[in-house]
């Protein structure tokens, strides 16, 4: 399954709409629908809070296969970014020690069991993998 999103926050509801009927034709349960839910809409916001300049939709897709659910979002229009060669958050430092961002994307890495990054002619692929 894959649908195309205007990039703005209103698409969020119906990004919703799409993941929660996808994962209701796969049998998913709560807890790997949640994991799903809060991991795309990160991604989601941070393409289009951090590549205003694009103009084009963004792409989101599930697929089911052998005990896993793999989520695509695709930017046709963006700047490279690679979430996977980012640095780790330290979440035990003091408060007075960190430095703000990063924690979503840690978030991202947390609640899923594979990401990965691809970038080639202004096309930014994150694949996103979850194990049941």
């Amino acid at each position: 399954m894959e649908k195309s999103f205007a990039r703005n926050m209103d698409s969020l509801a119906d990004i919703f709409v799409f993941l929660n009927g996808a994962s209701e034709s796969f049998n998913l349960d709560e807890r790997t629908r949640y994991s799903i839910n809060m991991a795309v809409e990160e991604l989601f916001i941070n393409m289009i809070k951090y590549d205003s300049g694009g103009t084009e939709d963004i792409s989101v897709g599930l697929q089911l296969n052998d005990n896993r659910v793999t989520v695509r979002l695709v930017d046709y229009d963006s700047e490279p970014f690679d979430l996977t060669d980012l640095d780790e958050v330290d979440i035990d430092a003091p408060l007075e020690q960190r430095r703000p961002g990063g924690l979503g994307i840690h978030l991202v890495k947390c609640l899923m069991d594979e990401v990965s990054y691809q970038y080639k002619d202004r096309t930014t692929r994150i694949r996103l993998v979850k194990n049941l």
